[in-house]
């Protein structure tokens, strides 16, 4: 891919003026308040070390997708993110679960990452799937857009997570759950205990509803919801490390 791609990859085919709405959506979204507003991350930030957390075919031997989905509740016709999307193992995944009547947005910061997701939507055919190049503290997701938004193995390298689910919060239609697989372990050691993460998400406005433990994705998943009114940036609470 060039050096000069664009940030949106919106795959057409198929999916007509929705495409172009749901894409043009995601450009307006504005970036405020600034992130030295926020808390900094006060726990260590794991760095990116790869766009895949293991290989797809033992992630499916093990049922890992299929698993996430159904505790998810993806459902077809449902809108759905996938943030650090990396290789893009559950936005391909996603799509066949949403069907046509559907949308996926696969989004990562890592430009060269994104041109590979993007070419591998368009060699795959997947028509409700769009691609973005993201920001690392603002997704800059579309407003009450989103059913589910996933956070799969790549929440403990969010390098500013308070800036970070502060402005994800608009983006979820009422219902709306952010979900989180991740590891029970330090962030430095690429994972999140959940004390740490139930914090950093209530200190941001979230309520925990649901919480389970699962092997196949290699340590648990969280689901979360937006509760009450979003707080002031710099009325925000760092959690510390737990």
């Amino acid at each position: 891919m060039s050096a000069k791609a664009p940030a949106y990859w919106p795959v057409l085919r198929g999916a007509g003026l929705a495409s172009v709405a749901f894409v043009s959506a995601c450009h307006a979204q504005p970036q405020n308040p600034n992130t030295t507003d926020f808390p900094p991350a006060d726990r260590p930030v794991a760095s990116i070390v790869s766009p895949r957390w293991s290989d797809e075919d033992t992630r499916d031997r093990a049922g890992e997708a299929t698993e996430v989905m159904n505790r998810a509740g993806v459902k077809p016709g449902m809108t759905v993110a996938d943030i650090g999307a990396g290789e893009g193992y559950y936005t391909v995944r996603l799509a066949a679960r949403v069907g046509r009547k559907g949308r996926v947005l696969a989004q990562d910061i890592v430009p060269k990452v994104r041109d590979a997701l993007a070419e591998r939507v368009t060699r795959e055919r997947l028509d409700v799937v769009s691609v973005k190049l993201g920001l690392p503290d603002n997704p800059e997701l579309p407003e009450a857009s989103f059913d589910r938004v996933f956070l799969v193995h790549m929440y403990h390298e969010i390098g500013s997570p308070y800036a970070f689910l502060w402005h994800l919060r608009p983006a979820l239609k009422e219902g709306g759950r952010v979900i989180v697989v991740d590891a029970n372990r330090p962030t430095n050691q690429h994972g999140t205990p959940p004390k740490l993460l139930d914090c950093e998400f209530a200190a941001v406005g979230y309520t925990r509803v649901d919480m389970q433990v699962m092997p196949s994705a290699g340590g648990y998943l969280a689901a979360y919801e937006p509760r009450g009114l979003r707080p002031e940036a710099k009325a925000i609470k760092p959690c510390g490390i737990r």
